[in-house]
């Protein structure tokens, strides 16, 4: 068995495995016509089920040839142009080579001892989306496994800096449109159920900061602890982006911790022409950005950064096996200092591979091109008349709704809607997402993928059609 392992010895094999994988991959890019096939999971589960992990086979060509009837053959190709659903970007080769690398050399992040070099360009990346953020020399963070985590982290910095032992007390405010790991944070942290105040957004889905001003006096006059206030710079649905200014200058006056959860407008710290929609930003207390969202990168790689680093002393254990506290003083970096996680994959490798061939303003470019796609798409629905759409939007997600002008029953409408995702799913001509608009079921174009196109999404929109109608118009032949 220890002809598997990679060594000086096996190095030919490596090559010859790895390479034989590569191909399979390419070879299914290239060849690929739809997102999807269609697959069921009662189709794939006994498949799956009759593999059986006590016979190996031996080795990676007959593996790898199980696999694709296994996985590569039915996998959801986020590449392709009419996978308009999940925040999910097709990657850039620079990052998929960094992936090979850092899995090869398997370098763990947590010490010094245990990564080198890839200790020092983490932190340079820090360093680098730190100064894009507009934050000063002061400032810290770390890779972690993506926006869940990094707004947990934040939120547990901000628990540990509102310096109060009664959890029942603290408050965290934030957007109804927020992502959901605020609610999963907060009872992660031991906050109560009314932990989070969701505050209304107007019609573009932005927080509405007059509502959250009245929100922050109501609880200071209760005696609660205004702990934090989280600012979304990309909402999972509609892509808003709060007013971060005037969000920043309510939680200072109040003493809250100021978060922003860029997870998807993140890329906008790369954009030439976009930029300015992050102003404000540069006053958080902490950002969360998701460089596997809008940077182009492969799953992980997110990170937190903070514009104060001390304040990451809340997540920091010393263990004498590890990181004993001699370190600090011998100024040894130790990455675990700053992080939730211990062992730890090397995924900075990816962006700085991205940024050392691509650059950050070929990064922002591929994001500008799926927000002007957006503002087209917007555009395009807006002017169907089988079409509803909520907010014109600021990043790169349309919501909408198929109206049909001959049904006026909206549960009816709602069930067409929902048919219609599931049987365009089911056909794997394309993969769009689906959402609720208050009670109401919508679908959800998201555009991360600058080989889409206005004729793809035009053709898409045909095909939703086509389910709804022949869903509502079976109804109507079984209902007489």
């Amino acid at each position: 068995m220890r002809s598997h392992l990679l060594n000086d010895a096996t190095a030919e094999q490596y090559r010859r495995s790895v390479n034989d994988g590569v191909e399979r991959v390419a070879r299914r890019l290239s060849t690929t016509t739809r997102p999807f096939t269609g697959v069921t999971p009662d189709d794939l589960a006994p498949a799956v089920a009759a593999v059986d992990l006590d016979q190996p086979l031996g080795d990676a060509s007959a593996a790898l040839d199980e696999l694709e009837g296994l996985y590569l053959d039915d996998a959801v190709y986020f590449h392709h142009p009419r996978y308009l659903a999940h925040l999910n970007c097709p990657v850039v080769i620079p990052a998929v080579v960094g992936e090979a690398v850092l899995s090869a050399v398997n370098s763990s992040l947590d010490t010094w001892d245990q990564s080198a070099g890839g200790t020092l360009i983490e932190r340079r990346l820090i360093d680098w989306t730190n100064g894009r953020i507009g934050f000063g020399e002061s400032a810290d963070g770390v890779f972690t496994s993506g926006g869940s985590q990094s707004n947990l982290q934040a939120l547990l910095l901000a628990r540990e800096e509102a310096k109060t032992a009664d959890l029942a007390k603290l408050r965290i405010f934030s957007s109804e449109c927020s992502h959901f790991s605020v609610q999963k944070s907060a009872k992660l942290l031991g906050l109560g159920a009314d932990a989070v105040v969701a505050i209304p957004s107007d019609r573009d889905k932005r927080m509405q900061t007059v509502i959250l001003a009245a929100e922050l006096e109501r609880c200071a006059a209760q005696g609660l602890v205004p702990m934090a206030v989280v600012a979304t710079a990309g909402t999972t649905d509609f892509g808003s982006i709060d007013p971060l200014p005037q969000i920043a200058e309510l939680a200072a006056r109040h003493g809250a911790w100021f978060h922003v959860d860029a997870a998807y407008g993140c890329g906008l710290l790369a954009s030439p022409t976009r930029r300015h929609l992050l102003d404000g930003i540069e006053r958080a207390d902490s950002v969360t950005v998701d460089y596997h969202k809008s940077f182009f990168q492969p799953v992980s790689s997110s990170a937190l950064l903070v514009r104060d680093g001390a304040t990451l002393r809340h997540a920091t254990y010393h263990a004498d096996y590890l990181n004993p506290r001699r370190t600090v003083e011998e100024r040894i970096p130790n990455q675990v200092d700053k992080s939730l996680q211990t062992t730890r994959r090397f995924d900075a490798l990816k962006l700085w591979m991205t940024l050392r061939v691509m650059g950050a303003q070929g990064v922002g470019e591929l994001f500008d091109e799926v927000c002007d796609l957006a503002a087209e798409g917007w555009k395009l629905i807006a002017a169907d008349p089988r079409y509803d759409v909520v907010v014109e939007p600021t990043l790169s997600t349309l919501v909408f709704r198929y109206i049909p002008a001959s049904v006026t029953s909206p549960a009816a409408i709602d069930r067409a809607n929902l048919y219609a995702r599931k049987a365009l799913f089911a056909s794997g001509e394309a993969v769009v997402a689906g959402t609720k608009v208050g009670s109401r079921q919508y679908l959800k174009f998201t555009l991360l993928n600058p080989e889409t196109t206005v004729a793809d999404m035009a053709a898409v929109l045909d095909l939703i059609a086509g389910h709804a109608e022949q869903y509502l118009g079976e109804t109507l032949v079984h209902a007489s």
